[in-house]
């Protein structure tokens, strides 16, 4: 994206990645929206939100809620009624390592446990900017135990309604990346989805399953260059 003339900014929800745990336990929904608003709010021009399972929930209801402030909306394998089988598989994983790892190759297997259709890699090393040492000496996820607290996660169709809320009133360009071995988003659940927002566009990511950037990097990228080309290109608009 950059070489291609946009800005970009990569944001780790608050308690992932290199951002701090909240010390209250606070993951709901609308905090994650708020911390994406404040974001949102220094930009000099409108982005476009790009944001994976979650993280696309998070970006659509922000579309929802502030029109003004965003130009285009990219959601990664999420949709408002997601399925439930496979929003318990995604659980399971993550609660499979509240215990840790005693070594990466222990994380590998999970990781192949959860996902049997991506290749695995030579080597686990790649795996270790997900993980943290913990006092223990052990491998632990990068993100907050806490987390899975959270009602969106213990209960996802909490949320369903209050997507449909935000699909129903979002105007601007919206692109769906989905892998087609998805067991989150069912074909079902895109016809849905279209009836609520009727400018949605989809593209299928052959083979791919809901971790679509890490199965099929390549496709992703050439995806979300389309949909960008067309509905915001840089010489536009240069905040993405």
């Amino acid at each position: 994206l950059v070489a291609r003339g946009y800005h970009v900014m990569n944001l780790d929800a608050r308690g992932h990645g290199e951002s701090q745990w909240a010390a209250d336990g606070d993951y709901s929904l609308d905090t994650l929206v708020g911390d994406l608003k404040r974001v949102v709010e220094t930009l000099a021009s409108r982005p476009a939100l790009v944001g994976a399972s979650l993280g696309g929930a998070t970006a659509l209801l922000l579309a929802a809620m502030q029109p003004q402030r965003v130009a285009a909306l990219i959601l990664v394998d999420v949709v408002p009624e997601v399925n439930p089988v496979g929003a318990i598989r995604i659980r399971n994983f993550m609660r499979s390592g509240l215990r840790g790892f005693a070594t990466l190759d222990d994380a590998a297997d999970a990781v192949a446990l959860y996902n049997p259709l991506r290749p695995r890699p030579e080597s686990s090393a790649g795996l270790f900017k997900n993980l943290r040492t913990g006092g223990d000496g052990r491998l632990y996820w990068h993100w907050d135990p806490l987390f899975l607290d959270a009602p969106q996660v213990a209960q996802p169709a909490m949320i369903a309604a209050r997507l449909i809320w935000a699909a129903e009133r979002v105007r601007i360009p919206t692109l769906l990346v989905r892998g087609t071995q998805s067991d989150i988003v069912t074909d079902a659940a895109v016809t849905d989805f279209r009836g609520h927002l009727s400018q949605l566009e989809v593209i299928d990511v052959s083979g791919a399953s809901h971790m679509v950037v890490g199965h099929s990097n390549d496709a992703f990228n050439e995806g979300i260059f389309g949909f960008l080309h067309r509905h915001l290109p840089p010489e536009i608009n240069r905040e993405s």
